[in-house]
């Protein structure tokens, strides 16, 4: 196959990584982490100019919303099933957790940055019920795997 007309990448590492820009819009890889264990959970974060596209391509993954207002509110989660297309609205409080086998693929927009993705940290009572939602609903805690 000729280089010209098909570009081939791939991401085993831990975390986020960008693979794909193009024009307006992006496609990354998202990946188990440490920092996002369930337990070490610490904010939310939004984008206040487009919707983010998330499809669970392996392992497990289990996605949280904190509302859409200025503040995080009504924190809701659910788990991911592989293959489906989970679309995160504009301006929705969101974060995530994997298992250590957890890849997920996500499209957004290609500018999407801190300067239009404003983060806010979640108070302790908001971490203990993002804690409760995933033992309710979520996969077996990462560490224990």
């Amino acid at each position: 196959m000729k280089k010209e007309y098909i570009d081939v990448t791939s991401y085993y590492g831990e975390g986020y990584k960008p693979l794909i820009d193009y024009n307006t819009w992006r496609v990354a890889i998202l990946r188990y982490c440490e920092e996002l264990e369930v337990q070490n959970l610490k904010t939310m974060q939004k984008h206040m100019e487009s919707d983010e596209v998330f499809i669970l391509l392996d392992g497990n993954c289990t996605l949280f919303t904190g509302g859409k207002g200025e503040e995080i509110r009504d924190i809701d989660g659910i788990a991911m099933k592989p293959m489906e297309m989970y679309n995160v609205k504009r301006g929705v409080w969101h974060t995530h957790t994997l298992d250590k086998k957890g890849t997920v693929l996500i499209v957004e927009n290609q500018d999407t940055s801190d300067i239009n993705s404003p983060t806010s940290h979640l108070e302790e009572s908001q971490r203990e019920e993002l804690q409760k939602i995933f033992r309710k609903i979520g996969f077996k805690e990462p560490a224990d795997q």
